[in-house]
């Protein structure tokens, strides 16, 4: 997971391109990037990089004001932490905004969270939720309780790729995150089903997942946070110190998404 520093001169350099990318042509981007100075990582000019999430790019390059819908069950709503603060939207939306003091502000994230909900919940409450407010992304958290449920895999797979199908022809960039790494999963069988459905979705249809329960395993194998600091006490949710963390990847994810989409939409002749 990349740091983004404010005020360092790769956030600057980074920025600058996310800009002009929107606005030059494919030709002219690749130039741009030949006057780099030799050896900053910028992967946003690699052949091979994602679609990413265009609106968000475009809204970034504009000054804002950028949009983004929370969407998902108890993880979302932030069961677990201390107070609604302390969940991942919320710390999401802050630091976005010191990541980007350019857009002034001019970030929100609505929670969108509902616990113990399952995708056929999560879909009742789409139109209302996701695409009746438009906003340039929508962070979708699933998983978790289809497979504490006994849900059908085929089923959860079939309605979520229509609803992302549905999501992205209604102009809205999406983010995945699949179910969390937790005793309470860990005791479910096949609950690792519905996380390779998740990842499986994302490779098929172009749409970044958040890894989270990758995330959770390296945060406690590298000494970031113990167990107590991740999980709350029932064994299912997180705690404070594992939303901070979980919020710090979903903003790596925002950004990088961000800084593939120049690039792209430059190539398909975008203005």
């Amino acid at each position: 997971m990349r740091s983004f520093l404010t005020g360092s001169p790769r956030r600057w350099l980074r920025a600058a391109a996310l800009t002009l990318g929107l606005s030059l042509s494919s030709t002219a981007v690749l130039a741009y990037a030949d006057l780099l100075p030799q050896g900053l990582d910028l992967d946003l000019f690699e052949s091979e990089a994602p679609a990413g999430l265009p609106h968000v790019a475009r809204k970034i390059a504009l000054g804002g004001p950028l949009s983004i819908v929370a969407f998902g069950s108890s993880s979302t709503e932030g069961v677990g932490a201390s107070t609604p603060a302390a969940a991942y939207p919320a710390r999401l939306e802050d630091g976005l905004r010191r990541a980007l003091p350019r857009l002034g502000g001019r970030i929100t994230v609505t929670n969108r969270g509902i616990g113990g909900e399952a995708v056929d919940e999560m879909l009742i409450r789409l139109d209302r939720d996701v695409i009746a407010p438009r906003p340039d992304l929508v962070i979708w958290q699933t998983g978790s309780n289809d497979a504490l449920r006994g849900i059908s895999l085929d089923h959860f797979r079939e309605a979520t790729e229509a609803a992302l199908e549905r999501i992205r022809e209604a102009g809205i960039d999406v983010v995945l995150m699949e179910p969390q790494w937790c005793p309470a999963l860990d005791a479910t069988p096949g609950a690792d089903r519905f996380r390779d459905a998740v990842r499986a979705l994302g490779i098929d249809l172009g749409v970044p997942v958040i890894r989270r329960s990758d995330l959770m395993r390296d945060w406690i194998g590298q000494g970031r946070l113990t167990r107590t600091q991740l999980f709350a006490s029932d064994g299912l949710h997180m705690a404070d110190g594992g939303y901070a963390l979980l919020a710090e990847a979903a903003q790596d994810t925002v950004l990088d998404g961000a800084e593939a989409a120049p690039l792209a939409l430059a190539a398909a002749g975008t203005d």
